[in-house]
């Protein structure tokens, strides 16, 4: 008669800590609106993800050089690994 009692309340923990977890995660997807005024921060080339277009390019010519691929900048690729 245990087992079926820890059975269930393993269950209701879990169902608890995933209702937990949907309300803090939940908390974190506030619809915040940038202001007019804050937009002039967030556009400046140092928010960006390429600040520098020409650097991220030849970043990525030489991996591709090493690594004896191209486009594989996100997942490993064929070649020696060399560095």
């Amino acid at each position: 008669m245990t087992g079926g009692r820890r059975k269930t309340g393993s269950r209701i923990q879990l169902r608890l800590g995933v209702v937990l977890l949907a309300l803090w995660l939940g908390g974190c997807a506030v619809g915040v609106k940038v202001q007019p005024w804050e937009k002039g921060a967030l556009a400046r080339p140092e928010m960006g993800f390429e600040p520098d277009r020409l650097e991220s390019a030849f970043s990525e010519h030489i991996y591709a050089s090493k690594e004896a691929a191209s486009g594989g900048a996100a997942a490993g690729a064929s070649g020696c690994g060399c560095n």
